[in-house]
């Protein structure tokens, strides 16, 4: 019983996990060689995934054009931005507004794809966004000195990097949707849209720019960390939602994967030994209120 519900708690709770895993290697290498490194990574561990378990016969001709769209917008300039975000708001901030790829894919799906937008979902949508704005604004007690809490930077800087992360994965999601309802396999399709990202991000770390190389020396525990933290959240992650996705109600299932911002403040409790305020359990709460009005409906 319950065994798709478990699945999808697992995957948020394995998201949740990677933004703590990554920050360290990201604040180490800089947002641009760690998603380099990580992208390389985990398009090997696709590959050999869908090489094992077969796939690429779904993947026809006129799918490669839209998965490579979506792969250079959802994950190249998403992820990218993600990482950014990351070294400048911390794991918390970062996840929250993630969590706005949600509402902002729903408002893209209503005006693109003439999708029908209900009062429910409208409000859900309300709901996120006055959730990660709570979160922000009123998510840190002057007593919480660890290093994850602080803002480097001006603060709408990051705000701006974090919606633009979620905007890109909604238009890449966007884009790769019409894909994947023609049955082509997941994985297979990932693993073009993850290949095209590590591609351009080989690229550009390629690039005579300071900004673009690495600011800290690969060791293995770096490089360790950053492939336990693709095989964990791009792997077995996606695995456990798809796996969800296959047996669950899709709106159940939804609202539990959108959990990771709430999952995330226990682990940061271990981890920081600093209790997370109290507008960063309200925020969280709410964003997980939204989402479930915002798939229920």
């Amino acid at each position: 019983m319950y065994i798709y519900e478990a699945a999808a708690l697992g995957a948020a709770t394995l998201w949740a996990l990677t933004g703590l895993l990554s920050a360290g290697p990201a604040q180490h290498l800089g947002a641009i060689a760690f998603n380099c490194t990580r992208m390389v990574m985990v398009t090997l561990m696709l590959c050999l995934w869908v090489l094992v378990a077969g796939g690429w016969n779904t993947i026809g001709g006129e799918h490669v054009a839209p998965l490579v769209l979506s792969g250079f917008i959802g994950i190249f300039a998403g992820d990218t931005a993600l990482f950014l975000t990351l070294n400048r708001m911390g794991p918390r901030r970062t996840a929250m507004l993630f969590s706005l790829n949600a509402p902002l894919s729903a408002i893209l799906g209503w005006l693109v794809l003439d999708e029908t937008l209900t009062g429910m979902q409208s409000i859900g949508i309300v709901t996120i966004f006055a959730g990660v704005l709570l979160a922000i604004r009123f998510g840190k007690r002057k007593s919480q000195l660890h290093k994850w809490e602080s803002i480097k930077g001006p603060v709408w800087i990051g705000v701006a990097l974090g919606f633009a992360a979620a905007l890109s994965q909604s238009v890449g999601s966007l884009i790769a949707r019409p894909v994947m309802e023609t049955g082509a396999d997941p994985v297979a399709a990932s693993s073009i849209r993850v290949g095209v990202a590590a591609l351009c991000l080989v690229v550009l770390t390629r690039l005579p720019f300071s900004w673009v190389k690495p600011a800290g020396r690969f060791t293995v525990p770096i490089v360790g960390i950053i492939a336990l933290s693709g095989l964990l959240g791009m792997g077995i992650g996606m695995t456990l939602i798809l796996f969800a996705l296959s047996g669950g109600e899709v709106g159940i299932i939804a609202t539990l994967s959108a959990t990771t911002p709430a999952v995330m403040l226990p682990m940061m409790w271990w981890r920081t030994g600093e209790f997370p305020a109290l507008g960063a359990w309200a925020g969280a709460l709410l964003v997980v209120a939204g989402s479930a009005l915002l798939f229920a409906f």
